[in-house]
């Protein structure tokens, strides 16, 4: 039994900021509002690199790299602006401007190759700890890759995720060992995570729970802000 999805699990009384055991077996990702730029389908940035494919079309297809202005430029239409938007808005204005470059029924996509204006913080002991780009889709464990890997002396079954959702602040504690072992998924990270491994400091957080029910078959999710 995963110990997040126990009812009436205990707060945690460390420190002044409340916390205790959510009933999911899985962090939820962050809500638009807590993220700049925002979540689930992202907004491009400045310095962001882009494709674009128009189907049936090579020659108007391409992979670009928006300016320090946030545009790039493309093909038959010149410069857009793409600050602010996410890869479907983008198609979608593309779609309108083919079409008044005379391109008959244009079917269009874009997709965000890179971004460094989407960052995650690897931290704890890992090769290379610091702040790295997050593509879509990114997950923990490829996370910790991008920062060189865990270090040799690294506890794996000790890595922790703090996100914020909806305004409060969350944390789930992962065991690594197990995502590489296959016995539950390796979970998707988000812009503006936290991820922290190793670090006995951040697994204290989780201990008056783990003493209650040591044995724990999945990630332990915590609310650190009501």
């Amino acid at each position: 039994m995963l110990i997040a999805g126990c009812s009436g699990a205990p707060p945690l009384a460390t420190g002044n900021e409340p916390r205790a055991a959510v009933q999911t077996t899985q962090l939820p990702p962050p809500e638009a509002i807590d993220l700049i730029p925002v979540g689930s389908d992202f907004l491009v940035g400045p310095l962001d690199r882009l494709s674009v494919v128009v189907f049936g079309i090579s020659e108007l297809s391409a992979e670009v790299q928006a300016d320090a202005a946030g545009n790039v430029s493309l093909p038959l239409i010149g410069q857009i602006s793409v600050t602010g938007k996410s890869p479907t808005q983008i198609a979608d204005e593309l779609k309108v401007k083919y079409r008044a470059a005379h391109v008959r029924d244009p079917a269009v996509t874009v997709t965000l190759r890179e971004s460094v204006n989407q960052t995650v913080t690897v931290d704890g002991q890992v090769k290379e700890p610091g702040v790295y780009p997050i593509l879509p889709n990114m997950s923990l464990t490829k996370a910790i890759a991008t920062a060189k890997g865990s270090d040799e002396f690294a506890k794996i079954d000790d890595v922790v995720v703090f996100r914020t959702v909806s305004g409060r602040r969350m944390a789930a504690l992962y065991n690594l060992g197990a995502i590489r072992r296959g016995v539950y998924d390796d979970p998707r990270i988000y812009p503006n995570d936290l991820i922290v491994v190793g670090e006995s400091q951040s697994r204290r957080l989780f201990r008056d729970v783990l003493q209650a029910a040591p044995l724990i078959a999945g990630p332990l999710i915590l609310l650190l802000q009501n």
